[in-house]
């Protein structure tokens, strides 16, 4: 069996009792994630730009929505607007052995294709959001994890389509030829490279959002009868030809249908990179350890494998932008030991350029380690050379926020509240806990669309 079809018999036949408890949980924590992240990241500049050219210029008004505004657009541009929300500030989670940020095209996807649903009659409920997310994960994340190679094009983007494209076609009640179809559809438009990210450039969410956009294309287009190629894996010309190699395939398609994806997700407990937390959490315990100041320190070194060095081991500028800034180990750590945190306020223009930060992030070194992988996102080991000549190291098989050292529910509580309150119109009290509770009992929930109407801003007052 080829390994499109191995994914479409996976994609047909899993449904919601399929799913262990487990699964049903991650999916419920990582929706509430990512819909924290999404309000929050309605606080960034550009995302008024953004809908503003999507609503005059692509859709007009719609039936699916845009988080914390509420805007109404069509559900392609809705979907496009959301993703960008979710990943414009590295707020959201990651699967680690993928390198793959699974939740900013696939849950912005589906909630805007749940809405589109809605308006033909056919309302997506609880149950069936939370097994076609898992299923969408499954995709997205075992396609992910067959690179051994290092990235060149976007994995996040292109992998999430792919897995947001097999979601949709769940809740669409689409057959095993049209998902082939859709999946044909959007591997003829998906994109995105490396160079934003290497640049800092602020097109690099947008090519989340992209992909977002064209997912839901795919699915209406393959409805309307646009027939598409069928071996985009495997074929001349496909995936594993052209934008990945294959060489863990084996051994990431023998996890399909026996590991549920989702339980493998990473919590972001910062708004950066996922590469510059392995030296955070490493900074932290040694503070603690060694009860040191700012003023004490003479270098910090961080080991960690190439991956991690080629995402976040850039040297701080008085002249980078916010998106520069976020991947970026020497700004994130100089920061982190200077206020305690890092938060979403650090990447405002007076903290970029503040003296101190820039100063103190010449101090923070990173280095290689003995792991050769080009995919792997730990072990790390953070070291710390204090000027009175003591120096400590901490070794960390796994980060804060991983399957390994998940956030606790009070942790993650924490997060999305501090995230709905520092969108661009923070939510009330009532309407955070109304959300918390909304995706505490999403199992039960009939129709998809309450949820989503929690997150307008002003839709419930305290």
């Amino acid at each position: 069996m080829s390994r499109i079809e191995q994914l479409l018999d996976h994609v047909v036949s899993v449904t919601y009792t399929d799913l262990s408890a487990a699964a049903v949980e991650s999916c419920k924590t990582f929706v509430l994630d990512s819909l924290g992240v999404g309000l929050s990241g309605s606080r960034v500049p550009f995302v008024d730009s953004l809908i503003k050219v999507a609503r005059v210029q692509w859709s007009g008004p719609g039936s699916a929505h845009v988080w914390n505004s509420g805007v109404g657009l069509g559900p392609s541009s809705a979907a496009l607007v959301n993703a960008y929300q979710i990943h414009n500030q590295e707020f959201d989670c990651v699967h680690e052995p993928a390198v793959v940020h699974p939740m900013a095209v696939i849950l912005s996807t589906l909630l805007a294709w749940s809405e589109q649903l809605a308006v033909r009659g056919r309302p997506v409920d609880g149950q069936a959001l939370i097994s076609a997310l898992s299923v969408a994960v499954d995709v997205a994340t075992v396609i992910g994890m067959c690179a051994s190679q290092p990235m060149r094009f976007f994995r996040p983007g292109i992998c999430g389509g792919l897995g947001a494209v097999a979601g949709m076609a769940r809740l669409s009640g689409f057959d095993r030829a049209l998902t082939q179809h859709a999946l044909g559809i959007f591997y003829s438009q998906m994109g995105g490279t490396m160079q934003a990210h290497l640049e800092g450039s602020e097109t690099l969410p947008m090519q989340i959002a992209f992909n977002a956009r064209n997912a839901v294309v795919a699915i209406e287009l393959a409805q309307a009868g646009l027939t598409a190629p069928q071996n985009i894996l495997d074929g001349e010309f496909g995936l594993f030809s052209l934008f990945e190699d294959a060489g863990n395939a084996d051994e990431a398609f023998a996890q399909l249908g026996r590991i549920e994806q989702i339980t493998r997700v990473s919590h972001k407990p910062y708004p950066t990179g996922r590469a510059a937390h392995g030296g955070l959490d490493g900074i932290a315990q040694l503070r603690d350890a060694m009860g040191f100041a700012v003023e004490d320190i003479d270098s910090i070194v961080i080991s960690a494998p190439p991956l991690i060095r080629r995402l976040v081991d850039r040297p701080a500028t008085a002249s980078m932008n916010h998106n520069y800034a976020k991947l970026c180990m020497g700004y994130i750590a100089a920061t982190f030991l200077l206020t305690g945190d890092m938060t979403v306020a650090d990447y405002q223009e007076q903290a970029l350029r503040d003296p101190r930060r820039l100063a103190l992030a010449d101090k923070i070194h990173m280095q290689a380690n003995t792991i050769n992988d080009p995919n792997a996102l730990a072990p790390q080991s953070v070291e710390v050379h204090l000027t009175d000549g003591r120096c400590q190291r901490v070794e960390l098989p796994a980060v804060l926020g991983s399957p390994a050292r998940s956030l606790s529910r009070e942790q993650h509580l924490k997060k999305f509240r501090q995230c709905c309150r520092s969108g661009a119109q923070p939510l009330s009290t009532t309407a955070i806990e109304r959300l918390i509770d909304s995706v505490d009992q999403l199992q039960a929930c009939a129709d998809v669309r309450a949820l989503i109407a929690l997150t307008r801003a002003g839709s419930v007052s305290d």
